[in-house]
């Protein structure tokens, strides 16, 4: 069974591509608990593909939280909810990925045997306590640039009047010379920092570095509500994440050492729906690069992203007919029910019963950590961004783009498959009467624009490439090419 490995570094499949992971406390722990803090490694035999496990325990100011990592998918680490011990028996649960470990602690041999259950299936799970730094993965990212830079970086900040929030970021240009052709950096979908890194790799850093070393200006900047930007995250959507970056282009146009007629938008993933909402409603952005971006309604893109990750990970074709049936059945809710009471109450029942369909008589742990997980899945749709996502058609947008257009994306690509977006994305272009545009299909490259093998999301920790050189060159040399001619 593959889909163990999927899930674990990428639980719902969304337009979103970082991945929330970090330790969290615990409930009131019973008095004994110190047996089972410490470093614990298992191997978990799933049929086709074993996993190590690590489990870190730790006890704060009384109480326990756990942290796991997934040692064979790049050292990914995944959240611990709630860690619990009762007598000698220790329950943890991991609702994003859907998934508990119930095990007893041996007076015998000191080990932790017990199960791991996820998306229905249980496995035996047998920990053993290792030294602390055993299990440890260093991951390697070559490309991360180290200082000194050979050029100016620095830290900027500036406000969005429409929100009223103050957005920080980094700015970067070469040490001498311009005014320069400039770059906005639009991150993706979920909350993202300046860089936005995920599972090692800090993206924004590894472009902005390389365009900037080829004589392009760039601002990259945390997302509203995160790192040192404020404002609100969790009510916004694609449209007020375009005021955001109109926002970027104004403080860019107050500086001397920027062409204030050469600002242009790079988006990635939702930062390539956002990039064109700006461009239409500036003058002042003179062309767009989207990439990994979408051309169809977000209905369409998760339907097909859910459903090519799982034929990935090793999904039988009736597992993939059934969680297309709980999507559609879920978006119908979000697009006919406005009040998100009415909607959660429906989306939790539609979650609840595929859950229960699929653990029949579950244990009490398990029904512990699916209840958690429904309630995360259910907050993860049921909010402004995802209906506005959802429904939201990128055509039209594109159709009122004047300004020239780089569009790529990875034929590996499998959260936002190439060829029907490029197609689309190419078409509304046309519709538009733009003639000013370049379409490219990158062959063996995913949604992070790295060389690949499968594509799928599980890969993404342990490709150590965080940017293909011939995308960024090819984005380097569109925009010199552009704003040059």
């Amino acid at each position: 069974m593959k889909t163990l490995l999927a899930c674990m570094t990428l639980t719902l499949a969304t337009l979103a591509i970082g991945v929330g992971a970090a330790p969290t406390t615990a409930q009131e722990p019973e008095p004994d608990t110190a047996g089972f803090v410490g470093n614990w490694m298992g191997t978990l035999d799933v049929g086709a593909a074993q996993l190590r496990l690590r489990f870190v325990i730790a006890e704060t100011e009384g109480a326990l939280g756990a942290t796991l990592y997934s040692v064979d998918q790049g050292n990914a680490q995944i959240q611990v909810a709630e860690t619990t011990v009762s007598g000698d028996t220790i329950s943890m649960s991991m609702p994003m990925v859907g998934a508990s470990f119930r095990g007893t602690l041996s007076a015998e041999d000191g080990n932790i045997t017990g199960t791991f259950t996820q998306a229905g299936q249980s496995f035996p799970l047998v920990l053993e306590r290792v030294p602390d730094d055993e299990g440890e993965v260093t991951l390697r990212r070559p490309q991360n640039p180290e200082e000194p830079y050979p050029y100016l970086a620095e830290d900027v900040t500036y406000v969005n009047p429409e929100g009223g929030h103050t957005l920080a970021g980094t700015f970067t240009r070469p040490a001498s010379g311009g005014p320069f052709p400039s770059v906005i950096l639009i991150s993706g979908s979920g909350p993202q920092d300046r860089d936005e890194a995920l599972m090692g790799h800090r993206p924004f850093l590894v472009l902005a570095d390389h365009l900037t070393r080829r004589g392009i200006a760039v601002l990259r900047y945390d997302d509203r509500g995160v790192g040192e930007s404020t404002g609100d995250f969790g009510s916004a959507t694609s449209q007020d994440f375009a005021s955001d970056a109109l926002a970027a282009v104004a403080y860019l146009k107050t500086r001397d050492d920027v062409d204030p007629g050469e600002i242009g938008l790079a988006g990635h993933s939702e930062g390539g729906i956002i990039a064109p909402m700006a461009a239409v409603a500036s003058p002042d952005v003179s062309y767009i690069v989207l990439m990994a971006a979408t051309g169809v309604n977000g209905e369409r893109i998760l339907y097909a992203q859910a459903a090519l990750i799982a034929r990935a990970a090793g999904a039988p074709e009736e597992a993939v007919a059934a969680n297309r049936e709980q999507q559609r059945a879920i978006f119908e809710v979000l697009k006919r029910e406005p009040d998100p009471g009415r909607a959660g109450e429906a989306i939790t029942a539609i979650v609840r019963a595929g859950l229960e369909r699929a653990n029949p008589g579950g244990d009490t742990a398990y029904d512990d950590a699916m209840q958690q997980a429904v309630t995360a899945q259910v907050r993860q749709v049921n909010n402004p961004w995802f209906r506005y996502f959802l429904t939201y058609e990128p055509a039209p947008m594109l159709e009122r783009v004047t300004v020239p257009v780089l569009a790529i994306n990875g034929e590996k690509d499998l959260q936002v498959p190439y060829e029907e977006n490029l197609r689309e994305i190419e078409a509304a272009l046309r519709r538009g009467g733009n003639t000013r545009f370049e379409t490219h299909a990158l062959p063996g490259l995913n949604h992070l624009f790295q060389h690949a093998q499968t594509g799928a999301p599980s890969e993404y920790q342990s490709i150590e490439e965080t940017w293909s050189v011939e995308a960024m060159e090819l984005v380097a040399d569109w925009i010199l090419r552009t704003v040059g001619g």
